[in-house]
Formats: C-alpha cells, sequence, structure tokens
C-alpha cells in the first residue's frame, strides 16, 4: 500500500503565538550575526528569526520535523508573529552551519540568571545553589563524521549540563563530540558560589581542588575502596542515623602518601551513607565534602537531588523530543540543544513551576488552541499545591 499522506499544516494547529512577542526583544541582539557576507542585503532567514522557528519546533505538536518547520513558516500568522518569510530548506541548511551557537549560549546563561527558587524550605536554604552535574549523549547519524564515538559504528553528541536545583532550570552549558571529557568540561565551567554535587565520574582530586579555588564547594560520591587517613569523628544525631548514615568523620588525607596531596590545607569530610539500592541490595555511598557546617543528614540529602539533573535528560529528550536532531552539522546541533535548554528555561520563566510532562502537554494544548489560558493557569496552580504538598513531606523524588 502507498504511504497515507500527511496533512498540511493549517492556521489553526499553530495557537499561542503571542508568547513569542515577549522574545522578539530578547533575541533581537542576534539580527546582525552572519551577516558581513550579505553584501547584497537579500538575506531573508536572520539568526533571531530561527531560533524563533526553532522554539515553536519545540513548542507546537504538530511540528514534528524539519519539513514541517519548514512548511509552518509558510503560514501568515507564523510570518506575522515572529516577522520572517517563507523559508526554503535549503535556508535553513545553511542557518545551520552559519550563525555561530555561541551567541545563543550567552542568552541562555542570561535567561538562567533571571530565574528565582521555585523549592523553599529550610533545606534549600541550607544547601543554597546546590547544582547537580552531569553529561548526557545524544545519537547522531551514520553520516556525522564529526561525532565519531568509540568506533566508525558509533556517533554521538554529549550535553554537559549544570542543573540547578531548586531553582529548576538549567543553569549552563557546553556541547562536545560524545568522547569529551566530562571533568574537562567542569573544570572550564566552574562558577563562584556554587555548591556542586557530582557522581563518581568525576572522581578527580585536582578537580576537587579547582571547585574550591574557584570559590565554590561540592558534594561528590568517590569509590568504596579508597584510600584516606582520618583526623577525627564527629557525632552523629538522630535525623543522620534516620537518614543512613553511618559515620561522618574529618580527614587529615585523601589518598596515599605515595600521590600528590592536591588538597592540602583543605579540610575534608567523608560520609557513609546506607542504602537499599534498586535490587534490594544494601550499599553504601562515599560521599566527600568541603561544607563542614552542613549536618551529614543534609549532606546525603544533596547528593540524593543528583537525581534531579537525570530526571531533566529524560525530559529533554523523551517530553520535549529534543532526542531528534534536526541537522548534521555540529554547530546546528548546538544550536538545537541551546534553543530546547532555552524552551525549557522560559516554561518555568513563565509558569513559576518546573517544566513536567503534564504541564508540557497543557501547554501543548493551549498551542493547538484546544485549552484556554484560563484553563493552563488552573493546571499551574494545581501543579503549585501538589509541589508544596511533596515539599512538607520531605521526598525530594517527588519533587524533581
Amino acid at each position: 500500500m502507498a504511504r497515507q499522506r500527511r496533512r498540511a499544516l493549517q492556521p489553526s494547529d499553530i495557537e499561542g503565538l503571542e508568547y513569542f512577542d515577549t522574545l522578539v526583544p530578547l533575541l533581537a541582539r542576534l539580527r546582525d550575526f552572519g551577516t558581513q557576507r550579505d553584501r547584497s542585503g537579500n538575506r531573508q532567514l536572520f539568526y533571531d528569526q530561527y531560533v524563533c522557528l526553532l522554539l515553536l519546533y519545540f513548542f507546537s505538536p504538530t511540528i514534528t520535523s524539519l519539513r514541517a518547520l519548514q512548511q509552518a513558516s509558510t503560514l501568515e500568522a507564523v510570518q506575522r508573529r515572529l516577522g520572517i518569510r517563507a523559508t526554503s530548506l535549503g535556508s535553513f541548511s545553511e542557518a545551520a552551519r552559519l550563525f555561530d551557537a555561541k551567541a545563543l549560549h550567552q542568552i541562555l546563561q542570561e535567561l538562567a540568571g533571571k530565574a528565582a527558587p521555585i523549592v523553599d524550605g529550610p533545606d534549600a536554604r541550607q544547601l543554597l545553589h546546590l547544582t547537580a552535574v552531569d553529561g548526557s549523549i545524544f545519537r547522531a547519524f551514520p553520516r556525522m563524521a564529526w561525532a565519531l564515538w568509540k568506533d566508525s559504528e558509533h556517533r554521538g553528541v554529549k550535553l554537559h549540563l549544570h542543573f540547578d536545583v531548586f531553582c529548576g532550570i538549567p543553569l549552563d552549558a557546553s556541547i562536545t563530540h560524545a568522547s569529551g571529557s566530562e571533568t574537562d568540561q567542569l573544570r572550564a565551567m566552574l562558577k563562584p558560589g556554587r555548591l556542586y554535587v557530582i557522581d563518581r565520574g568525576y572522581l578527580d582530586h585536582e578537580l576537587y581542588r579547582k571547585i574550591l579555588e574557584a570559590r565554590s564547594s561540592f558534594i561528590g560520591r568517590i569509590k568504596d575502596n579508597g584510600a584516606y587517613t582520618v583526623e577525627s569523628e564527629r557525632p552523629l544525631s538522630a535525623a543522620d542515623r534516620a537518614a543512613g548514615v553511618a559515620s561522618d568523620e574529618l580527614l587529615k588525607r585523601l589518598g596515599t602518601p605515595h600521590h600528590k596531596n592536591e588538597l592540602k590545607g583543605h579540610q575534608l569530610r567523608l560520609i557513609k551513607v546506607q542504602r537499599t539500592n534498586d535490587d534490594g541490595a544494601l550499599e553504601t555511598w562515599w560521599l566527600l565534602t568541603n561544607r563542614l557546617d552542613l549536618p551529614a543528614e543534609l549532606v546525603a540529602l544533596g547528593y540524593r537531588y543528583r537525581w534531579t539533573v537525570e530526571l531533566f535528560f529524560r525530559w529533554l529528550k523523551c517530553v520535549l523530543g529534543c532526542k531528534q536532531l534536526l541537522t548534521t552539522s555540529e554547530n546546528g546541533v548546538a544550536l538545537q540543544i541551546y534553543t530546547a535548554l532555552i524552551a525549557s528555561l522560559l516554561i518555568v520563566l513563565w509558569t513559576g513551576r518546573k517544566p513536567t510532562k503534564r504541564t508540557w502537554e497543557m501547554l501543548q494544548f493551549y498551542f493547538q488552541g484546544w485549552a484556554s489560558l484560563e484553563e493552563v493557569e488552573t493546571h499551574l496552580e494545581k501543579q503549585k499545591r501538589l509541589a508544596l504538598k511533596n515539599q512538607e513531606t520531605g521526598d525530594p523524588s517527588k519533587n524533581a
């Protein structure tokens, strides 16, 4: 049987375009990027317009491919709101290579700076600026030779993400080949005043020292067979024991005397937390931190919050749809991923809540014209009450 032809997009398929009015001034600075070689003045697709079209791809459920996005650019309502003309596939391909993704990275950081905490309480105040750090791989097309990974059969792109746990936003990001070093990227992206929470993949004594020299702190899981020398043991409270804390030790030295002491002069704690893993077996987390002021139970809680970045990766790929790449160029992939992160940021800034699948579906209903603005606001108020209830129970997995 012949494949059934897909229905063409109609103006009624795309609603809620008034939200894009707030983006036009923000993106206006991008207008002149990539126009240096256009001496004849006949360019029809500019950087800011390209980003708006990418955002439309993420926000509209009816646009699921680059061809659908190209077709959307022919609709009068889209042209009027975004100030664009009908755009060809060739123009999209050129734009992905021409417009430097670094400019979009700057806008991502500026938007992140406008976000306020959406989770409050004594835990959030003591774990101020808790930042979960991790990397995630996006599979690339076979023809993307620049994304070679492992062997000739594997290609991928890695997103290195800093996620502000209590603001619920991507704070900073970098994009490399799938084999890009996560520790090197964290070292290059360090900011002052953060509390970084990292997994065993970031075990690097020199990296820990760099974090401290950047005037930040960390909670990092290390291997449970590492060498160290204890200076003293701190007493455990009832709350510590209830959180599974088995011991809280001040260290004289991390590592053996045969290794360079990268952390000399810095006081560290090693907190061992016992928990039951998903297989029902008992395991022990070894958590290293320089925060002497935090109760051991809060150090354990801070590490549990590291899973929020994993949940955000799932949201980005499975719900937002960033798993499907629209271009094969390295710069174009960076443009798409940065735009997806900006889309997630905009949801938090617009709604004051973390992006969830239910909220995303409601926003899509609104963009399709199926839900009114009042119904969106009712949904958000319900989500706010639910978040407050979960916050009172102290369950970080539900809050995430």
